[in-house]
């Protein structure tokens, strides 16, 4: 419901639709919650069929609290599981035209390669996220000299690609900083369905029904609850508002950090002006996004550029207010610059900048309840899921033709 994999279901399907025999390796479902969906099984391996995409789900180590060595473990198990499935399917004979590998995680590049090589596919790295610089970043590792290891080792598996496509301008500087060199990169954005995310959409139902008042101020984070976001800048942020103000925030979704964001909340003292809901089914996605009078989008500074929130396409599509937090030198800031008024950015890890970002939405959202018509008419332009797919499935093509 959320994050890359949704983006992966989306690909697949598309892809299938478009004519593609498309296959699918990747874990049972668990994410945000880091717990295995009922009906899945965290120790065997499964198969089933998704709108006419053939789906592997291979054993994969979930942790319940995930650390950063059992992060490691987690993306190590289905590295070496999801490799065990592929080599099977060497028996068969039945060679694929091109290996899609989405990063995160890196961890199955090393043997995906390999297959590719075995296989005669062309081999293509999507990345999503810079994993090792968001590991570093984020202040996981602390050791020098086994990053240097790290990073070498990551761009020597870049280099071996056939393409590597990623979803930003500065992650592809990025890539060729890494030394990949810049024909073999291709902007693949992230993409929101802007004929189902639209302004028009009505969250007045879902508001009542999340015990708010008509004229409650909301405002929205959705998305994974995770180490990254530091979202402990919101708790500040309604501690200083909440009682003051008609301001409400709502947390909707679940991920490895929640139960701490929670209980913080409690010591807090904020039940009167947080709200925890869990993710929404997608049909009711527009309404959800609808009922936010101010979106947020929150991440720690350390993974500028290297992650970018894919959240904020959809916050666009519905034409919503958002506070962004970001420095003004990454691609969420070059695009603020160049498109006044698609959203406000603030200094990451200030609780004192996003408190004077709120009070001054507060005030212009009251006078203002359109829609933010820069924001939407950006989505229409950059961000169409069929014209953006379209364009990846005609380069796959060339790339199939070409083995």
């Amino acid at each position: 419901l959320t994050g890359i994999g949704k983006y992966n279901g989306e690909l697949c399907e598309t892809l299938a639709n478009c004519g593609f025999e498309t296959e699918a390796v990747c874990a049972p479902p668990y994410y945000p919650q880091w717990r295995v969906m009922q009906g899945y099984c965290s120790f065997q391996y499964m198969s089933e069929t998704i709108n006419g995409v053939k789906v592997y789900r291979c054993p994969t180590y979930v942790p319940s609290t995930p650390t950063a060595l059992k992060r490691l473990l987690h993306l190590a198990r289905f590295a070496l599981s999801s490799a065990g499935l592929l080599f099977t399917k060497l028996i068969s004979r039945k060679n694929p035209n091109v290996l899609f590998l989405v990063q995160p995680t890196l961890f199955c590049a090393p043997l995906g390669l390999l297959y590719a090589k075995l296989t005669g596919a062309k081999s293509i790295m999507h990345i999503q996220d810079f994993e090792v610089d968001a590991f570093f970043g984020l202040g996981m590792g602390k050791s020098k000299q086994i990053k240097r290891a790290v990073e070498r080792i990551e761009c020597f598996l870049l280099r071996r690609f056939d393409l590597i496509t990623t979803i930003s301008h500065k992650m592809l500087e990025h890539a060729v900083h890494k030394g990949v060199s810049a024909e073999r990169i291709v902007l693949f954005p992230n993409w929101s369905d802007t004929s189902f995310i639209t302004p028009d959409a009505d969250g007045s139902s879902l508001k009542t029904e999340f015990g708010f008042a008509p004229d409650d101020f909301i405002v929205l984070y959705s998305g994974n609850i995770g180490e990254k976001q530091g979202l402990e800048i919101v708790l500040d942020a309604a501690a200083a508002m909440g009682d003051r103000t008609k301001a409400k925030f709502l947390f909707v979704g679940d991920g490895a950090h929640a139960l701490k964001l929670r209980q913080k909340a409690y010591e807090m003292g904020l039940s009167n002006c947080v709200q925890f809901e869990p993710l929404q089914p997608w049909a009711r996605v527009p309404e959800l996004l609808a009922l936010a009078d101010i979106h947020l989008v929150i991440q720690k500074r350390g993974a500028a550029d290297v992650v970018l929130p894919s959240k904020l396409t959809n916050i666009l599509a519905v034409g919503g207010h958002c506070i962004v937090t970001t420095d003004p030198d990454t691609e969420l800031g070059i695009i603020a610059a160049q498109y006044p008024g698609i959203y406000r950015c603030i200094e990451p890890e200030s609780s004192v900048a996003l408190i004077a970002a709120l009070k001054s939405a507060l005030q212009e959202v009251g006078k203002n309840s359109e829609h933010n018509g820069v924001a939407r008419k950006f989505a229409e332009q950059h961000l169409n899921k069929t014209a953006i797919i379209d364009t990846f499935c005609r380069r796959l093509r060339r790339a199939a033709d070409s083995v």
